[in-house]
């Protein structure tokens, strides 16, 4: 069942956006209260401006959402074991990232926080399966729902 709200389209894009963003935000903060994984972590708001504000663009569709989010932990987590955390290191990963996730044609913005996160707080390995890879698959999940059941928009455009 979808809504079906009488507002101008951008008021109604923008509070279905704002709905979509409430919901996975609070899914992903109700698993970590209620179990003894981490689901969430600080740039996943910054997905959410993209997967229901944009659901079109390239950057919220699964791939990159899911790759992207990976590709940046993992060489956050391996800047932070080969080199350690200093300050060219934190740019060297984020810049790493840039360009890991350009040649894998996996551009989603909100990922380039990752490797600053995981390298600023000290995070370890599991940190890649719980909150990364466990967040981002519950996100594009969630997503997916959402806009099939509630916004009516198509997403995604493309899985992989």
């Amino acid at each position: 069942m979808r809504i079906s709200l009488y507002l101008p389209a951008q008021q109604k894009a923008a509070l279905l956006a704002g709905i979509g963003a409430t919901g996975c935000i609070t899914a992903l903060s109700l698993l970590s209260s209620h179990s003894d994984a981490l689901w969430l972590m600080a740039p996943f708001g910054a997905t959410m401006v993209i997967l229901f504000g944009l659901p079109a663009s390239p950057l919220a569709q699964p791939r990159n959402v899911i790759a992207g989010h990976l590709i940046t932990a993992a060489l956050g987590l391996m800047v932070a074991h080969f080199f350690g955390v200093h300050e060219w290191t934190l740019g060297l990963a984020v810049g790493l990232s840039i360009v890991a996730m350009m040649l894998t044609h996996t551009i989603h913005p909100p990922a380039g926080a990752n490797p600053l996160l995981i390298m600023l707080a000290g995070e370890h390995w599991h940190f890649l399966i719980t909150p990364v890879a466990s967040g981002a698959l519950l996100i594009v999940g969630f997503g997916y729902v959402y806009h099939r059941f509630v916004s009516g928009q198509p997403y995604p455009k493309q899985w992989f």
